[in-house]
């Protein structure tokens, strides 16, 4: 099974945006353009709301405080056959179960 390279983020079931790693490695966050219209919040003080998108070599802080550590982190990592050090992979395949209103699902298109 491919792993995902692009999920859906949702604060309180709303989509906020997209999270996605390109072809070159790199990890892009995208703000939705509905929710930058209706001037929802944005998701952390280092993702201020706007039009372009994040682009970072790797995962944003706001997201790799999101995944799993610990035994949890293993378990999952192994149950799974993500690579421990794949954060992208394990938030996004273990989105669904964050702590709080952040939801963070594979995309289907």
């Amino acid at each position: 099974m491919p792993l995902p390279v692009k999920a859906v983020v949702r604060l309180h079931d709303k989509v906020v945006g997209t999270l996605e790693k390109g072809s070159d490695g790199w990890i892009t966050f995208t703000y939705d353009e509905q929710y930058l219209e209706l001037g929802g919040p944005s998701l952390s003080l280092s993702l201020p709301l706007r039009e372009g998108p994040f682009r970072a070599e790797e995962l944003p802080a706001y997201f790799s405080g999101l995944c799993s550590e610990g035994w949890l982190r293993r378990v999952q990592c192994f149950e799974q056959g993500i690579h421990p050090d794949d954060d992208f992979t394990l938030l996004i395949m273990n989105g669904s179960d964050l702590a709080g209103a952040v939801t963070i699902l594979p995309d289907k298109a």
